[in-house]
């Protein structure tokens, strides 16, 4: 990763363990494909890579790390370990590594936590009606009569997916004591007892006060959420898709915004960035946030040591800690 990526991912204590443990080589300003853009670190130049990983036991990477082709590991003398400080590593390794023992390692369940604390916090700000108090204000408004907010506490919860970001929120969501209903074909029985959910099909789940999706990005996934199924909401429900834009039917939803009858919160869009006409942009329903559910201070500062940790312990005694890529879940991770 680059220097200016590694200060966002590397706390000073996870440096020091680094310094500790390893002969650590840090990229350098040199190894960049280009200049820093505003907000965005610079990418590696992916003609430094073979060189930067050569001889390495650990490969610490983030966002910005070029593709690592399975050449990399031809000789047999690759990195035994891939410790991921961002999130999916599906455009990041080619998954053959996998099965030649090479431990990969991702902080998407810390990162699921960031998510989680965004999609209490939209729920909580549309079903109070926050946004449409807010600009009631700012209009020389004051007390509105026509409308009023709502609890979530005893809310029937409708969640599509039970991914990582979902059993966050699942997490979070205990204090409110939701009747929490999850569609997911892979979700066992026992599982859903032991998160505290019902199991459901897809058209009883989008049939709540709340829906959230959490999804990955796969080809089963596409359009799951129909223009059919966004009707069978019920009136005045609160909408939260941080997961995929391809998920759902995104211009099916935004006519029931613009209509009045949902509450929106999207973080993410097809395409991106999305472009919305006036009435939609005015929508005072409508919550939109450009793809950060997963990016807090706190959250990108804790990704190395998250990965670390659990790689350390992986190199010690061949622990699988809750970042450990299981090759067996590949074709269905996000």
């Amino acid at each position: 990763m680059s220097p200016e990526r590694a200060d966002d991912v590397v706390d000073p204590q996870t440096r020091r363990l680094l310094e500790d443990r390893f002969e650590v080589v840090w990229a350098q300003p040199a190894h960049a494909a280009g200049p820093a853009t505003p907000g965005k670190p610079p990418a590696l130049d992916p003609a430094a890579v073979p060189g930067l990983v050569a001889g390495a036991d650990v490969l610490l990477t983030s966002w910005g790390t070029p593709h690592l082709g399975e050449e990399l590991w031809a000789d047999g003398n690759g990195p035994k370990v891939v410790a991921h400080a961002a999130g999916t590593v599906k455009n990041l390794i080619d998954p053959v590594i996998l099965d030649q023992g090479v431990a990969v390692f991702s902080a998407g369940p810390r990162i699921a936590w960031s998510v989680g604390e965004y999609c209490l916090a939209s729920m909580l700000t549309l079903a109070r009606r926050l946004p449409r108090f807010d600009q009631a204000i700012r209009q020389g408004g004051w007390k509105q009569t026509d409308y009023r907010g709502h609890e979530l506490a005893g809310a029937k919860v409708g969640i599509v997916g039970a991914s990582s970001t979902a059993r966050a929120l699942i997490t979070l969501l205990q204090p409110f004591h939701c009747d929490l209903v999850v569609y997911d074909p892979y979700l066992t029985a026992e599982r859903a007892s032991q998160l505290g959910v019902r199991t459901a099909e897809l058209q009883e789940t989008v049939e709540s006060a709340f829906l959230t999706i959490h999804v990955p990005n796969v080809p089963e996934t596409k359009g799951m959420i129909t223009r059919e199924l966004i009707q069978r909401i019920p009136d005045g429900a609160v909408v939260v898709n941080s997961s995929r834009g391809p998920a759902l039917d995104q211009q099916a939803l935004l006519d029931h915004v613009r209509d009045g009858r949902l509450y929106a919160a999207l973080d993410v869009y097809d395409p991106e960035p999305p472009s919305f006409d006036a009435t939609t942009l005015q929508a005072s329903n409508l919550l939109l946030s450009p793809h950060v559910a997963g990016d807090t201070v706190e959250g990108h500062l804790a990704l190395a040591g998250y990965v670390l940790a659990d790689a350390l312990k992986w190199l010690e005694d061949g622990t699988r800690g809750p970042s450990f890529v299981d090759p067996a879940v590949w074709s269905i991770a996000a």
